[in-house]
């Protein structure tokens, strides 16, 4: 079950850019709590206390209570809006949250064990195909990471989600059973791959021109034959 973290917040009276704008003046970042079926909330939030919490890995993940007003309600970021120049945040989303609700995130994967697999010792590539997995999971249950054991792995082998352990009431979007990474073959066992199919291919080249001079032959001499033949008559 995801901990929840502490966000201080201010309310903002008016809605609205002005509104907004008037907060970023003030060296606030202005935002909104909505969901569960109650009126949006305008709020601010102190820029420091954010980048604080942003820098944070599984920041849309974690569960925050936001104090407001003298009371606690628990939200889940779901977006935060950056500035195009100074990537410093200018507006925040929140949703409230409760045991019962449902939600779709994307948790980050972890991966572990690289040393007890095989395929990564002699030299082998770990092709990732997915950093993150979205699922759909209760909001008080949603995993901080998904860990992948590498353990075993060769080279050519794949782990596929059904492989991985997913927290209980934890499901992937997905129905699928897709891959999440693969160990590929090292660069230079790749590039002798491909050495060994180019040296493979002028030879049959060869083989197949070498048999028209042949045919060319056959069929010179069958047309010398006919002509003497027609000289005789």
């Amino acid at each position: 079950m995801a901990d929840a973290m502490i966000l201080n917040a201010e309310r903002r009276e008016r809605a609205g850019k002005g509104a907004a704008r008037a907060a970023r003046r003030a060296g606030r970042v202005p935002g909104v709590i909505y969901g569960s079926k109650k009126t949006p909330e305008n709020i601010s939030i102190d820029p420091r206390e954010l980048m604080i919490e942003l820098r944070k890995p599984g920041f849309f993940t974690n569960l925050y209570d936001v104090k407001l007003d003298g009371a606690s309600q628990q939200v889940l970021v779901r977006d935060v809006q950056l500035h195009p120049v100074t990537d410093r945040p200018v507006h925040v989303d929140l949703l409230r949250v409760d045991p019962n609700t449902k939600v779709t995130v994307e948790v980050p994967v972890v991966f572990e064990n690289e040393a007890a697999s095989p395929g990564l010792k002699r030299g082998g590539v770990l092709n990732v195909v997915r950093h993150t997995i979205e699922v759909v999971c209760f909001a008080t249950q949603i995993p901080h990471e998904i860990r992948v054991d590498l353990t075993g792995l060769d080279i050519g082998d794949s782990v596929h989600i059904s492989r991985i352990g997913l927290p209980e009431g934890v499901r992937p979007t997905i129905a699928r059973d897709f891959t999440v990474a693969s160990v590929a073959a090292p660069t230079t066992m790749a590039a002798e791959a491909e050495a060994a199919a180019a040296t493979e291919t002028p030879a049959a080249v060869e083989v197949i021109t070498a048999k028209k001079p042949e045919e060319g032959v056959e069929a010179g001499a069958e047309k010398g034959k006919e002509a003497k033949g027609k000289g005789k008559e």
